[in-house]
Protein backbone atom coordinates (compact mmCIF):
# COMPACT_ATOMS: atom_id res chain seq x y z
CA UNK A 1 0.00 0.00 0.00
CA UNK A 2 2.85 2.40 0.83
CA UNK A 3 4.46 1.77 -2.56
CA UNK A 4 1.17 2.48 -4.37
CA UNK A 5 0.72 5.70 -2.40
CA UNK A 6 4.27 6.76 -3.24
CA UNK A 7 3.81 6.24 -6.97
CA UNK A 8 0.51 8.12 -7.00
CA UNK A 9 2.19 10.99 -5.13
CA UNK A 10 5.10 11.01 -7.56
CA UNK A 11 2.75 10.97 -10.53
CA UNK A 12 0.76 13.87 -9.09
CA UNK A 13 3.89 15.96 -8.57
CA UNK A 14 5.08 15.20 -12.09
CA UNK A 15 1.72 16.22 -13.48
CA UNK A 16 1.90 19.47 -11.55
CA UNK A 17 5.35 20.23 -12.94
CA UNK A 18 4.19 19.36 -16.46
CA UNK A 19 1.22 21.68 -16.04
CA UNK A 20 3.56 24.50 -14.99
CA UNK A 21 5.82 23.95 -17.95
CA UNK A 22 2.88 23.93 -20.36
CA UNK A 23 3.03 20.23 -21.23
CA UNK A 24 -0.35 19.19 -19.87
CA UNK A 25 -2.64 17.63 -22.40
CA UNK A 26 0.17 16.77 -24.79
CA UNK A 27 1.29 13.28 -25.60
CA UNK A 28 4.03 11.81 -23.41
CA UNK A 29 7.63 12.38 -24.43
CA UNK A 30 9.38 9.50 -26.08
CA UNK A 31 13.08 9.17 -26.86
CA UNK A 32 12.16 7.22 -29.98
CA UNK A 33 10.52 10.23 -31.54
CA UNK A 34 12.21 11.63 -34.59
CA UNK A 35 14.42 14.53 -33.62
CA UNK A 36 14.34 17.76 -35.57
CA UNK A 37 17.38 18.59 -37.70
CA UNK A 38 19.97 20.78 -36.04
CA UNK A 39 19.60 23.49 -38.67
CA UNK A 40 15.84 23.62 -38.14
CA UNK A 41 16.26 23.80 -34.37
CA UNK A 42 18.90 26.53 -34.74
CA UNK A 43 16.58 28.49 -36.98
CA UNK A 44 13.80 28.24 -34.40
CA UNK A 45 16.15 29.47 -31.67
CA UNK A 46 17.26 32.38 -33.86
CA UNK A 47 13.67 33.27 -34.67
CA UNK A 48 12.76 33.19 -30.97
CA UNK A 49 15.72 35.42 -30.15
CA UNK A 50 14.74 37.94 -32.80
CA UNK A 51 11.18 38.00 -31.47
CA UNK A 52 12.50 38.75 -27.98
CA UNK A 53 14.66 41.57 -29.36
CA UNK A 54 11.79 43.12 -31.28
CA UNK A 55 10.07 44.75 -28.30
CA UNK A 56 13.23 46.34 -26.78
CA UNK A 57 14.29 47.59 -30.21
CA UNK A 58 10.91 49.20 -30.83
CA UNK A 59 10.96 50.70 -27.32
CA UNK A 60 14.33 52.34 -27.91
CA UNK A 61 13.20 53.56 -31.33
CA UNK A 62 10.03 55.05 -29.85
CA UNK A 63 12.06 56.75 -27.10
CA UNK A 64 14.44 58.28 -29.65
CA UNK A 65 11.49 59.64 -31.61
CA UNK A 66 10.08 61.18 -28.43
CA UNK A 67 13.49 62.65 -27.65
CA UNK A 68 13.75 64.07 -31.16
CA UNK A 69 10.41 65.79 -30.69
CA UNK A 70 11.63 67.35 -27.44
CA UNK A 71 14.84 68.54 -29.12
CA UNK A 72 12.89 70.15 -31.95
CA UNK A 73 10.64 71.92 -29.43
CA UNK A 74 13.75 73.32 -27.74
CA UNK A 75 14.83 74.74 -31.09
CA UNK A 76 17.76 72.45 -31.92
CA UNK A 77 18.46 70.11 -34.82
CA UNK A 78 17.67 66.60 -33.63
CA UNK A 79 20.17 64.94 -36.02
CA UNK A 80 23.09 67.09 -34.88
CA UNK A 81 22.00 66.72 -31.26
CA UNK A 82 21.97 62.94 -31.48
CA UNK A 83 25.35 63.07 -33.23
CA UNK A 84 26.78 65.04 -30.29
CA UNK A 85 25.14 62.59 -27.89
CA UNK A 86 26.78 59.66 -29.66
CA UNK A 87 30.17 61.38 -29.76
CA UNK A 88 29.96 62.12 -26.07
CA UNK A 89 29.26 58.46 -25.30
CA UNK A 90 31.36 56.53 -27.82
CA UNK A 91 33.40 59.11 -29.71
CA UNK A 92 36.80 58.07 -28.36
CA UNK A 93 38.64 56.02 -25.73
CA UNK A 94 38.02 58.63 -23.04
CA UNK A 95 34.31 58.89 -23.82
CA UNK A 96 33.94 55.11 -24.03
CA UNK A 97 35.70 54.74 -20.69
CA UNK A 98 33.29 57.17 -19.04
CA UNK A 99 30.35 55.26 -20.52
CA UNK A 100 31.66 51.96 -19.17
CA UNK A 101 32.25 53.54 -15.75
CA UNK A 102 28.55 54.37 -15.59
CA UNK A 103 27.66 50.98 -17.03
CA UNK A 104 29.26 49.08 -14.13
CA UNK A 105 26.88 50.08 -11.29
CA UNK A 106 23.93 49.79 -13.68
CA UNK A 107 24.80 46.14 -14.28
CA UNK A 108 24.81 45.39 -10.55
CA UNK A 109 21.55 47.20 -9.82
CA UNK A 110 19.91 45.53 -12.82
CA UNK A 111 21.09 42.14 -11.55
CA UNK A 112 19.70 43.03 -8.14
CA UNK A 113 16.25 43.55 -9.64
CA UNK A 114 16.46 40.57 -12.01
CA UNK A 115 17.60 38.11 -9.35
CA UNK A 116 14.62 38.88 -7.15
CA UNK A 117 12.26 38.98 -10.13
CA UNK A 118 13.24 35.46 -11.18
CA UNK A 119 12.02 34.29 -7.76
CA UNK A 120 8.74 36.17 -8.03
CA UNK A 121 9.79 39.24 -6.01
CA UNK A 122 9.82 42.91 -7.04
CA UNK A 123 12.89 44.59 -5.59
CA UNK A 124 12.55 48.37 -5.87
CA UNK A 125 15.16 48.86 -3.14
CA UNK A 126 18.39 48.65 -5.14
CA UNK A 127 19.06 52.33 -4.44
CA UNK A 128 18.94 51.81 -0.69
CA UNK A 129 21.02 48.64 -0.92
CA UNK A 130 23.56 50.57 -3.00
CA UNK A 131 23.87 53.20 -0.26
CA UNK A 132 24.31 50.64 2.52
CA UNK A 133 26.89 48.73 0.46
CA UNK A 134 28.81 51.94 -0.16
CA UNK A 135 28.72 52.74 3.56
CA UNK A 136 30.13 49.34 4.53
CA UNK A 137 32.82 49.43 1.83
CA UNK A 138 33.84 52.91 2.96
CA UNK A 139 34.19 51.72 6.54
CA UNK A 140 36.45 48.89 5.39
CA UNK A 141 38.37 51.25 3.11
CA UNK A 142 39.29 53.78 5.81
CA UNK A 143 40.38 51.08 8.26
CA UNK A 144 42.87 48.20 8.19
CA UNK A 145 45.82 50.28 7.04
CA UNK A 146 48.77 48.15 5.97
CA UNK A 147 46.69 45.18 4.81
CA UNK A 148 47.79 43.65 1.48
CA UNK A 149 45.96 45.25 -1.43
CA UNK A 150 44.29 42.07 -2.69
CA UNK A 151 42.95 41.19 0.77
CA UNK A 152 41.89 44.76 1.44
CA UNK A 153 39.91 44.98 -1.82
CA UNK A 154 38.31 41.59 -1.19
CA UNK A 155 37.36 42.63 2.35
CA UNK A 156 35.83 45.92 1.19
CA UNK A 157 33.82 44.19 -1.54
CA UNK A 158 32.66 41.54 0.92
CA UNK A 159 31.55 44.23 3.36
CA UNK A 160 29.62 45.98 0.59
CA UNK A 161 27.93 42.73 -0.42
CA UNK A 162 27.03 41.83 3.17
CA UNK A 163 25.72 45.34 3.84
CA UNK A 164 23.41 45.19 0.84
CA UNK A 165 22.42 41.61 1.70
CA UNK A 166 21.49 42.70 5.21
CA UNK A 167 19.31 45.49 3.84
CA UNK A 168 17.66 43.11 1.41
CA UNK A 169 17.32 40.48 4.12
CA UNK A 170 15.12 42.83 6.13
CA UNK A 171 12.69 42.90 3.22
CA UNK A 172 12.84 39.13 2.84
CA UNK A 173 12.18 38.57 6.53
CA UNK A 174 9.17 40.90 6.53
CA UNK A 175 7.80 39.14 3.45
CA UNK A 176 8.34 35.59 4.74
CA UNK A 177 7.36 36.18 8.35
CA UNK A 178 4.55 38.71 8.07
CA UNK A 179 3.58 38.65 4.39
CA UNK A 180 4.51 42.31 3.93
CA UNK A 181 4.66 43.48 0.32
CA UNK A 182 8.27 43.76 -0.78
CA UNK A 183 7.33 46.64 -3.11
CA UNK A 184 6.26 48.84 -0.19
CA UNK A 185 9.04 47.81 2.19
CA UNK A 186 11.82 48.29 -0.38
CA UNK A 187 10.58 51.76 -1.31
CA UNK A 188 10.35 52.78 2.34
CA UNK A 189 13.78 51.37 3.16
CA UNK A 190 15.28 53.40 0.31
CA UNK A 191 14.55 56.60 2.23
CA UNK A 192 15.85 55.12 5.46
CA UNK A 193 19.11 54.05 3.81
CA UNK A 194 19.75 57.38 2.08
CA UNK A 195 19.07 59.42 5.22
CA UNK A 196 21.14 57.06 7.39
CA UNK A 197 24.14 57.20 5.03
CA UNK A 198 23.88 60.99 4.81
CA UNK A 199 23.95 61.12 8.60
CA UNK A 200 27.02 58.88 8.73
CA UNK A 201 28.84 60.93 6.08
CA UNK A 202 28.26 64.12 8.07
CA UNK A 203 28.63 62.53 11.52
CA UNK A 204 30.47 59.37 12.62
CA UNK A 205 32.44 58.90 9.37
CA UNK A 206 33.08 62.57 8.69
CA UNK A 207 36.67 63.40 7.77
CA UNK A 208 38.48 64.84 10.83
CA UNK A 209 38.81 68.57 10.37
CA UNK A 210 36.93 68.49 7.09
CA UNK A 211 34.67 71.33 6.04
CA UNK A 212 32.27 69.18 4.03
CA UNK A 213 29.95 66.33 5.09
CA UNK A 214 32.05 63.53 3.63
CA UNK A 215 34.33 60.79 4.83
CA UNK A 216 38.08 60.59 4.51
CA UNK A 217 39.46 59.05 1.36
CA UNK A 218 39.87 55.28 1.34
CA UNK A 219 43.40 53.95 1.39
CA UNK A 220 45.32 53.39 -1.83
CA UNK A 221 45.46 49.67 -1.15
CA UNK A 222 41.68 49.30 -1.42
CA UNK A 223 41.14 51.31 -4.59
CA UNK A 224 40.22 49.35 -7.71
CA UNK A 225 42.94 49.17 -10.34
CA UNK A 226 42.69 51.46 -13.35
CA UNK A 227 44.40 49.53 -16.15
CA UNK A 228 44.44 52.35 -18.72
CA UNK A 229 46.52 55.46 -18.13
CA UNK A 230 44.55 58.66 -18.36
CA UNK A 231 41.21 56.91 -17.97
CA UNK A 232 39.05 56.41 -14.88
CA UNK A 233 37.89 53.00 -16.11
CA UNK A 234 38.57 50.41 -13.40
CA UNK A 235 38.43 46.63 -13.05
CA UNK A 236 34.98 46.86 -11.52
CA UNK A 237 33.67 46.37 -15.07
CA UNK A 238 35.39 42.97 -15.17
CA UNK A 239 33.79 42.07 -11.84
CA UNK A 240 30.39 43.10 -13.22
CA UNK A 241 30.89 40.89 -16.29
CA UNK A 242 31.78 37.97 -14.02
CA UNK A 243 28.61 38.64 -12.02
CA UNK A 244 26.59 38.54 -15.23
CA UNK A 245 28.12 35.19 -16.15
CA UNK A 246 27.45 33.73 -12.71
CA UNK A 247 23.87 34.99 -12.84
CA UNK A 248 23.30 33.34 -16.20
CA UNK A 249 24.87 30.03 -15.15
CA UNK A 250 22.98 29.99 -11.85
CA UNK A 251 19.52 30.29 -13.39
CA UNK A 252 20.33 28.29 -16.50
CA UNK A 253 22.10 25.18 -15.24
CA UNK A 254 22.21 24.99 -11.44
CA UNK A 255 19.47 23.15 -9.49
CA UNK A 256 19.15 26.00 -6.99
CA UNK A 257 18.47 28.42 -9.85
CA UNK A 258 15.85 26.10 -11.32
CA UNK A 259 14.19 25.87 -7.92
CA UNK A 260 14.06 29.65 -7.60
CA UNK A 261 12.61 30.02 -11.08
CA UNK A 262 9.96 27.45 -10.23
CA UNK A 263 9.09 29.34 -7.05
CA UNK A 264 8.83 32.53 -9.06
CA UNK A 265 6.50 30.96 -11.62
CA UNK A 266 4.16 29.12 -9.27
CA UNK A 267 4.68 28.90 -5.52
CA UNK A 268 1.89 26.37 -5.05
CA UNK A 269 3.45 23.89 -7.47
CA UNK A 270 6.90 24.45 -5.95
CA UNK A 271 5.51 23.87 -2.47
CA UNK A 272 3.71 20.72 -3.63
CA UNK A 273 6.97 19.46 -5.17
CA UNK A 274 8.59 19.67 -1.74
CA UNK A 275 10.51 22.91 -2.14
CA UNK A 276 11.02 25.30 0.74
CA UNK A 277 9.40 28.41 -0.70
CA UNK A 278 10.12 30.66 2.27
CA UNK A 279 13.80 29.73 2.24
CA UNK A 280 14.07 30.47 -1.49
CA UNK A 281 12.37 33.85 -1.09
CA UNK A 282 14.70 34.77 1.77
CA UNK A 283 17.84 33.67 -0.09
CA UNK A 284 16.71 35.52 -3.21
CA UNK A 285 16.34 38.80 -1.30
CA UNK A 286 19.69 38.31 0.43
CA UNK A 287 21.53 37.76 -2.85
CA UNK A 288 19.55 40.49 -4.58
CA UNK A 289 20.45 42.97 -1.86
CA UNK A 290 24.10 41.88 -1.98
CA UNK A 291 24.29 42.63 -5.70
CA UNK A 292 22.82 46.06 -5.07
CA UNK A 293 25.41 46.62 -2.35
CA UNK A 294 28.23 45.81 -4.79
CA UNK A 295 27.01 48.64 -7.01
CA UNK A 296 27.76 51.05 -4.17
CA UNK A 297 31.15 49.40 -3.60
CA UNK A 298 32.09 50.01 -7.24
CA UNK A 299 31.30 53.72 -6.93
CA UNK A 300 33.31 54.19 -3.74
CA UNK A 301 36.31 51.97 -4.48
CA UNK A 302 36.57 52.73 -8.20
CA UNK A 303 35.39 56.29 -8.80
CA UNK A 304 34.80 58.57 -5.80
CA UNK A 305 37.14 57.09 -3.15
CA UNK A 306 35.11 58.67 -0.35
CA UNK A 307 31.55 58.62 0.97
CA UNK A 308 29.56 61.79 0.33
CA UNK A 309 25.97 62.76 0.94
CA UNK A 310 23.63 61.91 -1.95
CA UNK A 311 26.54 60.48 -3.96
CA UNK A 312 24.36 58.30 -6.19
CA UNK A 313 22.66 59.76 -9.24
CA UNK A 314 19.83 57.23 -9.23
CA UNK A 315 21.69 54.10 -10.34
CA UNK A 316 19.33 51.93 -8.31
CA UNK A 317 16.22 53.14 -10.10
CA UNK A 318 17.85 53.16 -13.54
CA UNK A 319 18.89 49.57 -12.92
CA UNK A 320 15.21 48.58 -12.91
CA UNK A 321 14.81 50.10 -16.37
CA UNK A 322 17.95 48.30 -17.54
CA UNK A 323 16.57 44.98 -16.30
CA UNK A 324 13.22 45.58 -17.98
CA UNK A 325 14.79 46.56 -21.27
CA UNK A 326 17.21 43.63 -21.13
CA UNK A 327 14.45 41.14 -20.40
CA UNK A 328 16.31 39.93 -17.27
CA UNK A 329 18.75 38.14 -19.59
CA UNK A 330 22.54 38.53 -19.03
CA UNK A 331 23.27 39.67 -22.58
CA UNK A 332 20.24 41.94 -22.63
CA UNK A 333 21.22 43.50 -19.31
CA UNK A 334 24.74 44.18 -20.60
CA UNK A 335 23.51 45.87 -23.78
CA UNK A 336 20.85 47.87 -21.95
CA UNK A 337 23.39 48.98 -19.32
CA UNK A 338 25.75 50.19 -22.05
CA UNK A 339 22.87 52.10 -23.63
CA UNK A 340 21.86 53.80 -20.39
CA UNK A 341 25.51 54.45 -19.51
CA UNK A 342 25.98 56.05 -22.91
CA UNK A 343 22.93 58.24 -22.39
CA UNK A 344 24.33 59.41 -19.06
CA UNK A 345 27.79 60.07 -20.46
CA UNK A 346 26.69 61.63 -23.74
CA UNK A 347 24.02 63.73 -22.06
CA UNK A 348 26.68 65.82 -20.33
CA UNK A 349 28.29 66.79 -23.64
CA UNK A 350 24.88 67.38 -25.19
CA UNK A 351 24.05 69.89 -22.49
CA UNK A 352 27.38 71.69 -22.91
CA UNK A 353 27.31 71.88 -26.71
CA UNK A 354 23.61 72.68 -27.25
CA UNK A 355 20.67 74.27 -25.49
CA UNK A 356 19.13 70.86 -24.82
CA UNK A 357 18.90 70.31 -21.05
CA UNK A 358 20.17 67.15 -19.39
CA UNK A 359 16.58 66.36 -18.41
CA UNK A 360 16.04 65.23 -22.01
CA UNK A 361 17.93 62.04 -21.12
CA UNK A 362 15.37 61.38 -18.41
CA UNK A 363 12.63 61.83 -21.00
CA UNK A 364 14.22 59.18 -23.22
CA UNK A 365 14.63 56.77 -20.32
CA UNK A 366 11.03 57.33 -19.21
CA UNK A 367 9.79 56.68 -22.75
CA UNK A 368 11.73 53.41 -22.83
CA UNK A 369 10.20 52.28 -19.54
CA UNK A 370 6.65 53.22 -20.54
CA UNK A 371 6.91 51.49 -23.90
CA UNK A 372 8.26 48.34 -22.23
CA UNK A 373 5.42 48.26 -19.71
CA UNK A 374 2.56 48.98 -22.10
CA UNK A 375 0.90 45.88 -23.51
CA UNK A 376 -0.11 46.32 -27.11
CA UNK A 377 -3.49 44.84 -28.09
CA UNK A 378 -3.52 41.77 -30.28
CA UNK A 379 -5.83 42.41 -33.19
CA UNK A 380 -7.60 39.45 -34.81
CA UNK A 381 -6.11 40.38 -38.19
CA UNK A 382 -2.62 39.58 -36.89
CA UNK A 383 -3.58 36.20 -35.51
CA UNK A 384 -3.11 33.02 -37.45
CA UNK A 385 -6.29 31.53 -38.84
CA UNK A 386 -7.11 28.17 -37.34
CA UNK A 387 -7.90 25.37 -39.72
Amino acid sequence: MKSITFWFSFAGKSAGLETLCGNSGSRPFSHREKREPICKKGGAILKQGLQKMQRPFLSVLFALIVGAAVIVLVGENCISAYSILFQGAFGGPMQLGETLIKTTPLIFTALSYSFAFRCGLINIGAEGQLYIGALCSTWAGIHFQGMPAALHVALALLCGFLGGALWGGIVGFLRVRYGASEIITTVMLNYVAVLFVNYCAGGPLREPGGAYPQSAQVYESVRLIRPFEGSRLHIGLLIALCALAVYGIFFRWLPAGYEMRLVGQNQDVARYAGMNVKKDLMVAMLLSGGLGGLAGSMEILGVQFRLMQDFSSGYGFDGIAVALLGGNHPVGILLAAILFGGLRSGGNMLQMMTHVPLAMINVIQAAIILSMLVRLPKYPVLRKRRV
